[in-house]
């Protein structure tokens, strides 16, 4: 949504609680089909990579190629740290309910730390 796109509406309340309940969706149904059928215990990642690339190709394209718009005020939001937790509780614990609570509550948490490096400077 918006609160992804533009530097400044990177708020302290609504950012931090709507964009990680939005952004679990896909990582979690990646893993679990890579879980279920394969035993791959890296779907979030592979799928927050997916995301992050076509959000980086959208940001450049269409803020930078169109518009001449600076791309650092554009960037988008960091899911690593909550994939990389996703997959690891559930690569230790071989149970996929142990993942939705531990790992969602931890992806949940994590994304705000995740992007303090980034929004620091604003």
């Amino acid at each position: 949504g918006d609160w992804d796109f533009w530097t400044d509406w990177k708020d302290r309340r609504l950012w931090v609680t709507v964009l990680p309940i939005v952004g679990i969706t896909f990582p979690a149904a990646v893993q679990a089909v890579l879980w279920w059928r394969y035993r791959l215990p890296f779907g979030a990642v592979i799928s927050v990579l997916g995301l992050l690339f076509g959000e980086w190709v959208n940001r450049y394209f269409n803020f930078w190629g169109w518009t001449y718009f600076p791309v650092n005020f554009v960037f988008p939001s960091n899911f690593m740290p909550g994939a990389i937790v996703l997959d690891v509780v559930l690569m230790l614990s071989n149970s996929m309910q142990l993942t939705a609570v531990v790992g969602g509550l931890a992806y949940g948490l994590l994304f705000y730390p995740g992007n303090w490096p980034v929004i620091a400077p604003l």
